[in-house]
């Protein structure tokens, strides 16, 4: 597979307009480029933030953006004007857009930065396009949909020097910085294994598509809320939620919280990228011995297996196990048996040679096992904490982005959420290999992706023994809509 190019002139339906006229700013202050070329800072030292998809998380995300004191919210863009209707309360001096496109065309010199809350399968146009026209980035998890376009925006951010931040605000939580000094202090010896789980999801998965057509509400604009994805008529349930367990918008229970839970693992060790994945799934029975066949959908529970290769921090390879849909792995011997495992629903585990340490979502609250050790340590603190915790990972990239590429310190810009994505990535990967089907001479449906492992080629993004998963590795998009790749 080739390697992602950037092309500036591809990421959206049309060429940027480069000459937008201030006055049509319906904010007053007035991006500090403008005022005084790169670098220059504006009066109010405020960061002036475009949102793209302002309901739900979006809403929570601009909403942080501004209560950091130096952030204000210029434009608002949402294809459902139910949804935006929060914010656009909210912040009623921004001007609102239905399509990002046509914001970024008529007001890209009017804000400095951009944020994307969109569902999965339109992060990566959207991002790129913002970052080709200079402007910093905050993007929700998981950072892409597919592997290569997170290739794409990890080069892109090197390449266009702007400020990046995945909304996985774990990363700035006191805890994954915690578990790096007990580690960096030999507390746990060598960790070869990890843990992470998951209750989610917490929406339908293992199901059908609906066959039923529903009326669009006057409010959706469903042709751009599909954007990259293949046209399927507008189904009922789908948005603005339940779209997270289809694989053409989606990315599954991994895609939810896989950023979230694995963040201290790839920070604390140091790990890059998997070379190795299987899979097994939960099954779903339609009748007796007849197991349901649904390829567009996530399954219900997954357990998958990956390997990644020796780092600076760890003595050989380490395997890290994902287990959603509630699945869990044993309780520690370590544990007490009325002491929560992980936060009950979700948790990360770390094993070592000398012991175990494990947290809870966001990697918050760590604890060394057993957790009577806990009241003896005395690791001092060597890392810098992040102001506000995971709270504070907004206001971290506002003040990131007033000083400029390369001049303060991120917990999730795209070079380690780039790496972090494409790992989830790739275990859906195996996840979706389990329904690829074939025929044999006989004419007998089989399932050649099922109780195998996939062997990853990192240069070349593909799988060495089963290509027919490397589809998946960069899909095609609808036509009309091009990634800068």
């Amino acid at each position: 597979m080739e390697k992602p190019v950037i092309d500036k002139n591809a990421a959206s339906r049309r060429s940027f307009i480069k000459s937008a006229a201030i006055a049509s700013a319906a904010f007053m202050i007035v991006p500090r480029h403008v005022l005084g070329g790169k670098g220059f800072l504006a009066p109010s030292d405020r960061l002036i933030v475009a949102g793209v998809g302002v309901g739900g998380k979006g809403q929570s995300d601009i909403a942080s953006f501004y209560k950091s004191g130096k952030a204000d919210i210029g434009f608002l863009c949402d294809v459902d004007t139910r949804r935006a209707a929060n914010s656009v309360k909210a912040f009623p001096k921004a001007k609102f857009y239905k399509d990002w496109r046509e914001m970024f065309d008529k007001e890209s010199k009017n804000f400095d930065a951009v944020s994307v809350s969109t569902p999965d399968h339109n992060h990566a146009i959207t991002t790129l396009a913002a970052m080709q026209l200079g402007k910093h980035v905050y993007v929700q998890k998981p950072l892409t949909h597919d592997i290569y376009e997170a290739r794409a925006l990890t080069a892109a951010a090197q390449k266009y020097k702007v400020v990046t931040q995945m909304g996985n605000q774990g990363a700035s939580n006191d805890g994954p910085r915690q578990m790096k000094e007990w580690y960096d202090a030999g507390l746990i010896g060598d960790v070869h294994t990890i843990y992470a789980w998951t209750d989610r999801p917490v929406w339908p998965q293992g199901i059908p598509w609906s066959a039923n057509k529903a009326e669009i509400p006057k409010e959706l604009d469903w042709d751009l809320w599909l954007g990259t994805a293949p046209y399927k008529d507008f189904v009922d349930k789908l948005v603005p939620f339940n779209w997270r367990g289809w694989w053409d918008y989606g990315t599954g229970a991994l895609g939810d919280m896989g950023c979230h839970l694995l963040e201290a693992p790839f920070s604390v060790l140091n790990l890059k990228y998997a070379s190795e994945v299987e899979a097994s799934v939960g099954s779903v029975y339609v009748d007796e011995f007849k197991r349901g066949y649904f390829p567009d959908s996530c399954p219900p529970s997954s357990h998958v297996t990956l390997k990644f290769p020796k780092t600076d921090k760890t003595k050989g390879d380490v395997v890290v196990h994902w287990m959603d849909g509630g699945i869990q792995p044993e309780r520690p011997a370590e544990l007490e048996a009325n002491e929560v495992f992980g936060d009950g629903g979700n948790g990360t585990l770390f094993i070592g040679t000398k012991g175990k340490m494990m947290a809870s979502t966001y990697s918050a609250n760590p604890r060394l096992l057993p957790l009577s050790r806990n009241n003896d340590i005395k690791v001092p603190e060597k890392l810098a904490r992040v102001k506000g915790g995971a709270d504070g990972h907004y206001a971290q990239w506002v003040e990131a982005s007033i000083a400029g590429y390369g001049k303060k310190p991120l917990s999730s810009p795209f070079e380690i959420a780039g790496p972090l994505t494409e790992a989830l990535l790739m275990a859906n990967l195996a996840i979706r290999g389990v329904d690829v089907q074939r025929k044999d001479q006989s004419g007998k449906i089989t399932y050649p992706g099922r109780n195998i492992k996939l062997l990853w080629d990192n240069d070349n993004m593909k799988v060495t023994n089963f290509d027919d998963v490397n589809q998946f590795v960069k899909r095609e998009y609808r036509k009309g809509w091009t990634l800068g790749a």
